[in-house]
């Protein structure tokens, strides 16, 4: 038979530490992130606060949020929004460029079915050409 000697509690216990653990870990990339996305800090308040959450990360990463908490959801929000509109301008541009061979096809499927007029045809064909 198998011996257990780990208790359910400890079992418990270990998986509260990792997540505590990993937790942390997510914190401090998200206080680094915030850093060097913060615009109203300069380099030289940067780089004291990497040295500050290098060298005593815990009461680094306590302060820092106390003292710029805040306003870090307000920095993220505004880069959640910046990319938000890239993304739509490049769905936008790329949802509205087609090339002139398609344009051209159109044409002539419109002048084939009698919607418009040769001479329409033509000036519209002058203008995608030019």
């Amino acid at each position: 038979m198998l011996a257990y000697t780990y208790p359910l509690l400890s079992i418990f216990w270990t998986m509260l530490e990792f997540f505590l653990f990993f937790l942390w870990i997510w914190l401090l990339i998200v206080v680094f992130m915030d850093i060097f996305r913060s615009h109203d800090m300069g380099g030289l308040a940067k780089a004291l606060w990497v040295i500050f959450l290098i060298i005593l990360p815990f009461l680094g990463v306590l302060i820092y949020l106390i003292a710029r908490g805040g306003s870090m959801h307000e920095r993220a929000a505004q880069a959640a929004q910046a990319q938000q509109k890239a993304f739509d301008e490049y769905v936008r541009h790329t949802a509205s460029s087609s090339s002139g061979a398609d344009e051209l096809s159109k044409l002539a499927d419109l002048k084939a079915k009698g919607v418009i007029t040769d001479a329409e045809f033509e000036a519209q064909k002058a203008k995608l050409l030019s």
